[in-house]
């Protein structure tokens, strides 16, 4: 994966805010940055397969560096599909969770994201085949990081910089305060980001409509 700084929008986004130092501009392009991954779930990355272990419920993600999970969108062990799952809800499903008792292991079901760096299943895994677990999840940058992956940057780049402007430009008693063209950065940002959002659910794929004519009874 090719990482692509933050950095390299500064120089796009400067002069609409003249003045404001760039480590500020670099801020705020993180900031968007994070917020748009989470509302459009457009970073995906499908995670190398996991063994799972008998008896053990808790396990790391294995995302990229610079990055952590903001949701996950598809797993399966074996080729099955899990229910991804809230932690109340899993508790709802097997209230005595995580149960340690050798028989009450099973092929697992559920899938809950416990925190952006662990998640759990349930029921425990028992030792009756090998269970391997493949997942597709929403990745964001982190707040210490310095960029993120280029592909997906370079598609959201536009919805970034009207993130970040809308809220540069509202900034309290600076030069470059323009809270008119704030609130223009500000549509754009929720227009794009509803379009983005949407393509990231139903794909880019176009099929032509057709008409079938059907005979009268």
């Amino acid at each position: 994966m090719t990482i692509r700084t933050f950095s390299t929008l500064v120089t796009r986004l400067a002069p609409s805010v003249p003045g404001c130092p760039q480590p500020v501009i670099e801020q705020y392009v993180r900031d968007a940055a994070i917020e748009v991954c989470e509302r459009t779930l457009a970073w995906r990355y499908e995670q190398p397969s996991i063994r799972l272990t008998p008896g053990a419920y808790e396990y790391p993600y294995n995302n990229p560096s610079q990055s952590e999970v903001h949701a996950v969108m598809t797993a399966t062990v074996n080729r099955q599909p899990l229910d991804p799952v809230t932690l109340e809800q899993l508790y709802a499903k097997y209230p005595g969770w995580p149960d340690y008792t050798v028989d009450q292991r099973a092929t697992p079901r559920l899938i809950c994201q416990l925190d952006p760096d662990n998640f759990v299943i349930a029921p425990l895994p028992d030792s009756a085949e090998p269970y391997d677990l493949r997942m597709i999840v929403a990745l964001k940058p982190l707040r210490d990081s310095s960029g993120m992956d280029k592909t997906v940057f370079d598609d959201l780049e536009t919805v970034i910089m009207h993130g970040a402007l809308q809220h540069l430009l509202v900034m309290p008693n600076k030069n470059w305060s323009d809270r008119e063209l704030a609130a223009y950065h500000s549509k754009q940002y929720l227009s794009k980001t509803n379009e983005r959002r949407a393509r990231a659910s139903l794909g880019n794929a176009r099929a032509s409509v057709s008409v079938q004519m059907r005979p009268l009874a």
